[in-house]
């Protein structure tokens, strides 16, 4: 892999980590809605792909990324406890 390409990919993890660490708590956007948003539309499986990873899952809400369609999709730690994560912030916020 060139350094340029490197440089690229890294470029972009590091603006998924904070466009993830932006997410209002209690709210959720899509995978495809997060790319959109940091510039980088075709890239949902590789931002999906990478989220697997995120090695602070509470810390670095992932959780709060699920699919276009509404599904929770995959997370880290389990489907259920991205689940719960989810609904508990929501209730949590709710006047």
């Amino acid at each position: 892999m060139s350094k340029h390409r490197k440089t690229k990919k890294d470029n972009t993890k590091h603006r998924v980590m904070q466009a993830i660490s932006e997410i209002p708590f209690g709210k959720t956007i899509s995978y495809s809605q997060l790319a959109k948003n940091i510039g980088e539309k075709g890239k949902t499986r590789y931002i999906a792909s990478f989220l697997k990873l995120n090695a602070y899952p509470i810390a670095i809400p992932c959780h709060r990324v699920i699919k276009k369609d509404g599904d929770y999709g995959n997370y880290a730690l389990g489907k259920e406890l991205k689940k719960y994560l989810i609904e508990w912030e929501k209730k949590l916020i709710k006047p």
